[in-house]
């Protein structure tokens, strides 16, 4: 699975980069939606990628990491994104 992350990039170094031991990609296959300020409904976005660090999430779309939640029925609710940099994203947490 390491080889979904972006160039350079181990889950051993995303765990020593959130200082979370337990940090793990998660299947992509579930209901992902995002916030839209001001908007009362979500948008369902797409990710390739889904790191999770205890309940809190990155999820890659296109180029961008959106933070969200992960819920107790698997769906991650986004509420914001962080740029194409994974360490900065990282760094959000």
């Amino acid at each position: 699975m390491n080889t979904d992350l972006p160039h350079g990039w181990t889950i051993e170094r995303v765990r020593s980069a959130s200082g979370d031991p337990e940090a793990a990609l998660l299947s992509p296959e579930r209901l992902v939606v995002a916030e839209e300020h001001g908007q009362a409904d979500y948008t369902t976005i797409h990710p390739g990628i889904i790191l999770s660090f205890h309940g809190t999430c990155l999820a890659r779309v296109g180029d961008d990491w959106f933070m969200g939640e992960l819920r107790a029925d698997g769906s991650l609710i986004c509420w914001a994104s962080y740029g194409p940099d994974l360490g900065e994203a990282i760094r959000g947490l």
